[in-house]
C-alpha cells in the first residue's frame, strides 16, 4: 500500500473518530459470511458503525486524535471499530449476539472500549460497559427525580380540594 492510501485511510479513520463520542475496540475473527452479515444488520439496527481497519492505521490515527496509549495494547490480531453516539449501544449489541454461547469463545469479543472520555481494556469489562447510562438516559432520571416531588404537592392538593368539596356538598345538603 502506498504512502499516500495510508494517509488518506488514516484521515478517514480521523473523520469516523470526530463524528462519534465513543468508540469499542472488537475481534470478529473466525465470523462467517452469515454470522458477519448478521452482526451488520444488528450494528444497522443499534445505530453502531462497524468498520475494519489495520492496527496501524487505527492506531496512528488513535494518537493524532489524542487517545489514552493504553488502548493501543488492544491493537493485536483482527480488529473491528464499533462506532457510536451512545455509549452503552455497542455492549448491549454484543451481548445480545453471543447470547446462548456458554464457550466464552462466541465472536466479536471486546478488547477495549473507549466510553465517555474513559478507555476500558479487556472483555471482562462488557457487563459494566453495558449498564452505563447514556447521557438522554440520565437526564430522563433527573427529570423523573424532578418531576416527583411536584406531582406529590399537585396529588395532595387535588386530594384535599376534594375532601373540602364533599365536606361543603354534605353540608349544603344538610340545610335545605
Amino acid at each position: 500500500m502506498k504512502k499516500e492510501d495510508k494517509n488518506a485511510i488514516i484521515v478517514a479513520l480521523q473523520e469516523q473518530l470526530s463524528e462519534y463520542q465513543h468508540f469499542y475496540i472488537t475481534n470478529i475473527e473466525g465470523l462467517n459470511a452469515e454470522k458477519t452479515s448478521a452482526l451488520r444488520r444488528l450494528c444497522f439496527k443499534s445505530d453502531v458503525k462497524l468498520l475494519v481497519a489495520k492496527n496501524t492505521l487505527l492506531q496512528k490515527a488513535l494518537e493524532a486524535k489524542g487517545i489514552d496509549e493504553q488502548i493501543f495494547a488492544a491493537l493485536k490480531g483482527n480488529t473491528a471499530l464499533m462506532l457510536t453516539n451512545t455509549g452503552n449501544a455497542p455492549a448491549k449489541l454484543i451481548k445480545e449476539f453471543t447470547k446462548g454461547d456458554k464457550t466464552g469463545e462466541a465472536k466479536p469479543q471486546l478488547k477495549a472500549a473507549y466510553v465517555e472520555e474513559t478507555v476500558y481494556v479487556g472483555a471482562q469489562n462488557l457487563d459494566f460497559l453495558a449498564t452505563i447510562k447514556s447521557k438522554n438516559e440520565l437526564i430522563a432520571d433527573l427529570v423523573a427525580l424532578l418531576q416527583s416531588p411536584a406531582k406529590n404537592v399537585v396529588s395532595a392538593l387535588q386530594s384535599g380540594a376534594t375532601t373540602i368539596h364533599g365536606v361543603l356538598q354534605t353540608l349544603g345538603e344538610r340545610a335545605e
